[in-house]
């Protein structure tokens, strides 16, 4: 009798064993899928795959990516994209892409209307490949920082990464390389990072030309001022580490690292 309980208890972990990778890979495959039922994501798997999948492999990086970390800069029009196969890795920087148009200015999004595109810690929350620009990754703005500093009534909202060389307050990029992050997005929310983090910085802190048009524009505004210097420590964290501290947002709406 002891000896078939045991049995079964081995074919239940089993089964268990199975059916949770099974349920995993499913989950990976459904959403990659679910995506590629769309005709420009379909050609994006087509065209870019290979080669990423090349790139990935040169970087000593696990192909599908497992996480990913974008980080944007307003002033230097740059977005960079950087993976990591697991959370005790250092990030490995994969693209650097030029953001070809920008509208406003320095400084946080703080109404509806202001064309700006906001700064602070984001992540990804909409994959949309029926974007009017193309393709589309959309961010969780308004933040819990930006609803306690921005307007009450009309913060803004539909802040994107997208494609289609045009904006009234997103990140646009080239409908080649937002082929690229698209693919990237969905494969590394596919392997479970249901937050992909985006972070959106005025300028390039290590860059002395953009920290010096940042000075000029803080010079007289105290309160920008002090928001970029919670921006600028989590930009020198990463650059030393290459990984991402914690971060919150105090009573006030600052941002506060750990």
């Amino acid at each position: 009798m002891a000896l078939k309980i045991e049995n079964r208890m081995r074919v239940f972990v089993l089964c268990c064993v199975f059916l949770g990778t099974f349920g995993h890979s499913l989950a990976q495959a459904s959403f990659v899928d679910f995506q590629k039922t769309n005709v420009r994501v379909a050609n994006a798997f087509k065209l870019k795959e290979d080669t990423l999948a090349r790139q990935f492999k040169k970087e000593g990086l696990s192909w599908p990516p497992r996480q990913l970390y974008i980080r944007s800069f307003k002033y230097d029009s740059q977005l960079e994209v950087w993976a990591r196969n697991n959370s005790n890795e250092p990030f490995k920087l994969i693209k650097t892409y030029k953001i070809c148009a920008l509208s406003g200015g320095l400084g946080p999004k703080r109404i509806e209307g202001d064309y700006q595109v906001p700064e602070g810690f984001y992540y990804i929350n909409l994959f949309n490949p029926k974007s009017t620009y193309y393709l589309s990754l959309g961010l969780n703005y308004p933040n819990v920082s930006d609803q306690l500093l921005s307007d009450s009534l009309k913060p803004g909202s539909d802040i994107f990464i997208h494609g289609t060389c045009v904006t009234v307050g997103c990140i646009p990029i080239m409908d080649n390389q937002i082929d690229e992050l698209y693919l990237l997005a969905s494969y590394a929310k596919s392997d479970g990072e249901d937050f992909i983090p985006v972070h959106i910085y005025p300028v390039r802190f290590n860059n002395p030309k953009s920290a010096a048009f940042l000075d000029k524009v803080t010079k007289d505004d105290k309160a920008y001022a002090s928001f970029t210097e919670s921006l600028e420590k989590v930009y020198h964290y990463f650059e030393k580490h290459k990984t991402l501290p914690v971060i919150t947002v105090n009573e006030k709406g600052k941002y506060v690292m750990y």
